[in-house]
């Protein structure tokens, strides 16, 4: 028990490790920002093969940049079905350490550990880094999971950066060809499961001062963008009751969305972009513009609060007298983790000595992608810092990286028992 403890924290420690590596490959020398194919994520793929060649994986990449990692099974059980894991590399502008590349590093950490003792499974695993999750440069998510999974569009190979430079040609500069993705698509029958380790991103775990959580659904979500046009008049001679003010109206869509989505746990609304248009001070605003972003667990109280908002968005246009034009930009149904990996993850947690916390994930991720080939699941690994993500201040301990690499290895170790 004591050497495997050892074990586990240097798992622990040996992804830690890796994660301030990685984050040295920035495009910026005064923030973690490293976007699809530019230079500086192509040397972190080629930081990560490099890894995972260490750890005894045979390494390759797929049209979309994937990095693709196997660890062998043992003889005779070459051709089974893999056991998938990993997450992507990318990151937002002034991003954190651990988002998606902890889901990477961790799993390769336990892989180096089961290399070193010559130990081997009955199926391969897997670690896929996505070279794309996060839509930052070309304004498309989930790029790399979408070419594993096969749902990867071919359209979006038409965005553009802010440069000018089409997706396509970013990608044939790279050594890539968009129209190789295609056949970077897995078949259903090679994919056991797909297992991804992710920092939580919120604050449960933290304020129940619990390492790790099994997830049970990755939320859907419904977006749109809203504009509203009423009157600017002066901000000294329009009496109030004759105003056609747009902001207050948006102001008011946005209390509405709170209240509603503020009455069952699971469901969030949030309006992230508030705009008014020409404002100055002594002007009541005629044009605003604002998004509603609403997810749920469960699709039907996503659906049911939506179309409430949607509802009370047309009561407040007719009572202020003005209008609000609404644009869907985003709808995605949720995606359940499958119970029987949930259930692996949490006789997991339970023999390592630890409470069960099944809690759902607001934030989208890869594993949202791989649901269309595999049955998902997702452990979930506590941050700190009131549960910040998508920043500089994002972090976690080693010792809630060694709980997690315990946690994935003695699921591994009992996968298809």
């Amino acid at each position: 028990m004591k050497d495997a403890q050892e074990q586990f924290r240097r798992c622990g420690r040996q992804s830690m490790q890796w994660a301030d590596q990685l984050a040295l490959h920035s495009e910026s020398p005064d923030m973690l920002t490293r976007t699809y194919l530019t230079k500086e994520h192509q040397a972190a793929a080629e930081q990560l093969m490099g890894w995972m060649l260490q750890a005894g994986m045979t390494v390759r990449r797929d049209h979309a940049g994937n990095v693709i990692g196997r660890y062998a099974a043992q003889p005779g059980a070459e051709d089974a079905p893999a056991l998938v894991t990993g997450s992507h590399f990318d990151t937002v502008r002034n991003a954190g350490k651990y988002d998606g590349n902890l889901g990477i590093l961790l799993p390769l950490a336990c892989i180096a550990e089961w290399h070193r003792q010559g130990r081997r499974f009955a199926f391969p695993i897997d670690v896929i880094g996505f070279s794309e999750e996060e839509g930052v440069r070309f304004k498309a998510t989930l790029l790399g999971s979408r070419a594993v999974a096969g749902t990867f569009d071919q359209s979006v190979l038409e965005n553009r950066d802010a440069a000018g430079i089409s997706m396509r040609e970013a990608l044939q500069a790279a050594g890539f060809s968009g129209a190789g993705i295609a056949g970077s698509a897995w078949p259903r029958e090679s994919v056991a499961a797909f297992v991804e380790v992710h920092i939580e991103q919120g604050p449960l775990l933290l304020n129940e001062g619990i390492p790790v959580g099994v997830v049970t659904a990755i939320s859907g979500a419904t977006r749109f963008m809203a504009e509203v046009c009423g009157l600017a008049g002066h901000a000294g001679t329009v009496p109030m009751h004759m105003r056609r003010d747009a902001a207050m109206a948006a102001a008011e869509v946005g209390l509405f969305i709170e209240r509603r989505c503020g009455i069952k746990p699971g469901l969030v609304g949030t309006m992230g972009i508030l705009e008014v248009a020409n404002a100055a001070a002594n002007v009541v605003p005629g044009n605003a513009g604002f998004s509603i972003d609403i997810r749920a667990e469960q699709d039907a109280d996503r659906v049911s609060a939506v179309a409430d908002v949607v509802a009370e968005i047309e009561r407040i246009a007719v009572r202020r007298n003005v209008d609000i034009r609404l644009r869907k930009t985003h709808e995605a149904s949720s995606v359940p983790c499958a119970p029987h990996l949930q259930v692996g993850l949490a006789h997991a947690i339970e023999a390592s000595g630890l409470p069960v916390r099944l809690l759902p994930s607001g934030a989208g991720h890869d594993a949202m992608a791989m649901a269309a080939i595999a049955d998902v699941a997702m452990l979930f690994v506590r941050c700190g810092n009131g549960g910040i993500s998508h920043h500089p201040d994002e972090t976690m301990t080693e010792d809630d990286a060694a709980v997690a690499a315990q946690v994935f290895s003695r699921f591994v170790e009992n996968f298809g028992a």
